[in-house]
């Protein structure tokens, strides 16, 4: 019953990441866990800040931010890439 189930904490034989490029599966894994991360913890990030407001009237308006933050960075973004074009 206490079991660990893959992907719980602690890990009692953790993965050698030295070698887990070594073969396409393990580099697709990598990629994949890049790519969650990449997301997962900016999202978790802004969550985190919602979460601490403390009204409805305090979360749209930190969400507001977050919106107006983030077009900006975007705008930025397509600025290069059609500079650099």
């Amino acid at each position: 019953m206490n079991e660990p189930t893959p992907g719980q904490w602690p890990v009692t034989e953790p993965n050698d990441l030295d070698t887990a490029e070594a073969d396409e599966q393990g580099r697709q894994h990598l990629a994949l866990a890049k790519a969650r991360a990449a997301r997962a913890l900016p999202m978790a990030s802004i969550r985190a800040d919602l979460e601490a407001q403390p009204s409805v009237a305090c979360v749209r308006a930190a969400q507001r931010s977050w919106q107006s933050e983030i077009t900006a960075v975007a705008d930025d973004v397509v600025k290069q890439l059609r500079n650099a074009a």
